[in-house]
Formats: structure tokens, C-alpha cells, sequence
């Protein structure tokens, strides 16, 4: 009877053309029965206006406590000294009141083992990073000191924010990341009774299927730091907020109009470097995430949050198993086709062979390369289940996309153009615009029917690139395709 709200590691495109893969970005939340529906339908009704009305109680409680604590201090003030006497005791008040605020939702936060002291670890590691809710362990912790970027203190929250005295991270600021780098430092190894620093390593949320590379940045210190790992051990996942999934609106209410969620904290024993690891942070950062795998049993992935971009980038744009783009980039890399570019070089030319749906033998013929279990991985994620095919103009699109992602996309575009002109002619017909224009300008079908009438202005049937160039520079929505690029003049409003 239950609702399927799950989180998946991979993800289908419309055309079915994308293998599913283990992908920490990817999160599905679904309600597929009717019990589900109506249950969810009577609690938005019957209590999440009451859960509603006392969290933002909650919420404006500490909020004028923290105001109250705040009360003539400047920023230079909170970056300069921790805070002492009457206002550092007004901090367990919060914290209290930030853990009812969350029971107050439906959610019991549950801690297990023990925070160390900042004289035993001056630094928390907290992963995975998964949901907005994380923030319960700023209240878990005492109010230890975040990383916080300082556009987002703008905000009705940014008072409780700056109680925990955060480091900032001044995003406009080129040399942030060593400032950063450097006021942790100063933190952690500094004789002031600071709080601790508390840090989430991988830098953006997964879906807790594993542990993503983690930033080395509150490593450098080279002090012990105490591990702190977190679940939600629910049956239905409406936590995880990732970057392919429900928005923080849909998961905050599905997470409370359900009858009881829960979340656990767990205190790791504290780690202590050797001297090697306090001379390489990442050595140290490694090791640090290989202890809070273990612990959580999950494997380790070497993504970053560049990686998280890139599979953003290449959704946005419809780029052809885009959530794969990172699988594909390493398996590439392996095959030596990353280095050689032939991909690139074969796309450039457009396809004179005349199958574009080939096999697996066939698919890494063209590739130059053996059909061992890297190229069958290939293979499968750009596979059509119901012909077992590969729709060869698709993977090379993605892996041009992958060798041209730091170039103006109209060279992506030019390529894209002769990829998919299946007379060879120079000029796209309307199916292949669309082809063209769902797989790399992230318009709909109906979108890119459209585009092509209006650029098509002889009414010839036809489209060459730079018919569809010199349509575009005239339209603001196709600004996009120019940026960077100064070989083409920008677009002008129409």
C-alpha cells in the first residue's frame, strides 16, 4: 500500500536512451498510488498548516534571541573574537528551541557517540550532504562555526546563521578559496575559545548513495578532526535535494505531511593525522572519507562539484545522456579516446557512413578501440533497450560536448549541425533540426518546430548553420549560444 518514494542512481532521457548508472545527483521522489495520494492530500490539510504555523513560531523565537545576542556587535566584531559571557550562554537556548522547531516537522533527531571537545578536534567533518535539513547539526553541535558564502546572509535567517560566527566566502573575491583556506587555519589552531568549525567536505548534496570526493580545504590546518555522519533512515526519502530531482518546496512538504520522519547524527571517534597526512590535505581528506564510508557502508566516488556542474550543464542543454556525462568522461579517459580526440575529429567531418544505429562490435570499430568491459559500459549507456542500438550521432554529440565544454557553444553547434544531416548535404530538414535543437539548445520538440519555421524564412524546408546563425543573433533567447564566443556578433533584442 505504501507510496514508491525512492532515490534512484539513474535516470532514463525520453527516447530511453541513457543507461542507468550509479549517479549521486540524481534523486526521484514519486507518489504512484492512490492511498499515498489521499493521505498526503488529508495531512496538507489537517496538519501542515499547524506544523506550519508552529516552526515559524519556533523559528521567530530564536531568531529574536539571536538578535538580542547580536545586539551591538559588527561583523569585524563576530570575525575577530568568539563571543563570551551572557551572549555565549544564550546559544544552548537556540539550539534547544532550533531541535524543537524540527520535532515541531515530525522529525526526531537522534545523536549517537559523543562530540569532542574543540581541544581534541578543533574541526567537524559532516558528510553525506544531502538536504537543506543538514542543518539540524548546527544545533546538533552546539552551534559550531559553518562555511557560509556571504551573498546568502542577505536573508531572514542570516541572524542565526551569524551566531555560529561563520567563516565567510566572499564569492566575488578571486582569492577566496585561500582566504577561506587561510581563516580556517586561524581558527583551528588558534588559543581563543572558538567554536569548532564545522565543515561539509563535499561541497554539495548527494543523494547519499555514496561518499563524493571531498574539498581539502578544512584539512589544511593538519589538526584532528571528529567525523559526523548523518541518515535518514526513513522509509520514504523526502530529504534529498539534489541537483536532478523535486525542488526544496515539494520535498519540504511531502516531508511534513508525513506522520514521522526521522534523522541520526552519529559522532565518529576522533581521527588524528600522521605527519604525512598533515603535508598532503588531500591524502588526509581521502583517508578522513574512507573512515565515514566504512562507517556508513556506502562506496566512495571520486565526482566533484565540477562534475555536479558539468551534468547540469549538459541536462540544461539536452546533451544525450547527460547525467552520464561523468561516467562517460572516465571511461573515455581510460580508452585513450579523452587524449586522442578522434571523437571530436570524426563528429567535425560528419558521418559518411551510412548506418547510424550500430551494435556494440560495430560502435567500437568506429571508436578504434577493443570491445572489453569499458566500451560494453560505454555501449550500454548510450543504448536503446528495445533495438539493443546505439544511435551513433548521439554518443558522438556527448563526447564533443565533453571535449568542447570550456568553448562557445556555437562550435558544439556547428558540429551537432553535421552530425545529425542525414543527407549529407550540408543543410538540416526540419526532423533533423529538431534533433539538433532538443539534443543541444535544450528547446522542446513544439519549441524547436517553432524556431525552424521562423528561421526557415524562404520556406525552403531546409536550414543551413548559418541560416540558423544569422536567425539566431537577432533573438535575446538565443543569447545563450553566444556567450564567450567572439568570432560572432552578440545577439540584438527583438
Amino acid at each position: 500500500m505504501n507510496g514508491k518514494l525512492h532515490s534512484e542512481t539513474g535516470a532514463f532521457s525520453s527516447d530511453d536512451m541513457r543507461a542507468e548508472i550509479l549517479n549521486p545527483f540524481v534523486h526521484k521522489l514519486e507518489l504512484d498510488n492512490t492511498y499515498d495520494k489521499i493521505k498526503t492530500a488529508i495531512f496538507t490539510v489537517i496538519l501542515l498548516p499547524f506544523r506550519v504555523i508552529v516552526i515559524c513560531y519556533l523559528i521567530v523565537t530564536a531568531w529574536f534571541l539571536a538578535c538580542i545576542g547580536l545586539y551591538g556587535l559588527s561583523e569585524e566584531d563576530l570575525r575577530r573574537r568568539p563571543m563570551t559571557g551572557w551572549r555565549r550562554a544564550l546559544k544552548p537556548l537556540i539550539c534547544f528551541i532550533g531541535k524543537m522547531s524540527y520535532l515541531a516537522g515530525g522529525m526526531a533527531i537522534t545523536i549517537r557517540g559523543k562530540q569532542a571537545s574543540r581541544e581534541e578536534a578543533p574541526i567537524l567533518v559532516v558528510a553525506p550532504h544531502s538536504s537543506f535539513l543538514d542543518s539540524c547539526i548546527v544545533y546538533a553541535t552546539k552551534m559550531s562555526s559553518v562555511i557560509v558564502r556571504k551573498e546568502s546572509m542577505d536573508n531572514y535567517v542570516g541572524k542565526l546563521i551569524n551566531y555560529t560566527q561563520p567563516v565567510y566566502v566572499w564569492r566575488d573575491d578571486p582569492n577566496s578559496r585561500q582566504n577561506t583556506i587561510k581563516e580556517i587555519i586561524e581558527r583551528a589552531t588558534s588559543k581563543e575559545n572558538w567554536p569548532q568549525v564545522l565543515i561539509f567536505p563535499e561541497g554539495t548534496c548527494t543523494n547519499r548513495s555514496c561518499l563524493i570526493t571531498f574539498k581539502p580545504g578544512g584539512f589544511y590546518p593538519g589538526v584532528p578532526v571528529q567525523p559526523v555522519t548523518i541518515r535518514y533512515p526513513n522509509a520514504r526519502d523526502t530529504v534529498t535535494w539534489t541537483w536532478e530531482g523535486p525542488g526544496a518546496l515539494k520535498l519540504l512538504w511531502l516531508t511534513l505531511t508525513q506522520v514521522h520522519s526521522s534523522c541520526e547524527i552519529e559522532f565518529l571517534p576522533v581521527y588524528y593525522p600522521s605527519e604525512e597526512e598533515k603535508r598532503d590535505p588531500k591524502l588526509y581528506a581521502r583517508n578522513v572519507r574512507d573512515v565515514m564510508a566504512k562507517a556508513l557502508g556506502v562506496p566512495v566516488l571520486d565526482y566533484t562539484y565540477d562534475d555536479c556542474r558539468l551534468i547540469a550543464r549538459a541536462k540544461q542543454l539536452g546533451i544525450p545522456a547527460a547525467a552520464s556525462t561523468r561516467e562517460v568522461s572516465e571511461i573515455r579517459a581510460q580508452l585513450g579516446l579523452e587524449r586522442s580526440q578522434l571523437e571530436l575529429h570524426v563528429a567535425a567531418q560528419g558521418l559518411h557512413e551510412r548506418a547510424r544505429w550500430v551494435p556494440a562490435d560495430e560502435f567500437a570499430r568506429r571508436l578504434g578501440v577493443p570491445l572489453d568491459m569499458r566500451t560494453q559500459r560505454l555501449f550500454d549507456i548510450f543504448m536503446q533497450r528495445s533495438s539493443g542500438l546505439v544511435y551513433f550521432p548521439d554518443y558522438l554529440l556527448c563526447a564533443a560536448f565533453l571535449s568542447l565544454q570550456h568553448a562557445p557553444l556555437t562550435q558544439l553547434l556547428s558540429i551537432a549541425f553535421k552530425l545529425y544531416d542525414s543527407s549529407r548535404s550540408g543543410r538540416l530538414s526540419l526532423s533533423n533540426f529538431e534533433e539538433v535543437a532538443t539534443r543541444c539548445l535544450g528547446l522542446c520538440q513544439e519549441d524547436a518546430h517553432n524556431t525552424f519555421q521562423q528561421a526557415d524564412l524562404d520556406e525552403k524546408g531546409y536550414l543551413t548553420y548559418d541560416e540558423f546563425i544569422s536567425y539566431a543573433q537577432k533573438k535575446a533567447e538565443f543569447a545563450f549560444i553566444f556567450a564567450c564566443d567572439n568570432t560572432h556578433h552578440k545577439p540584438k533584442t527583438q
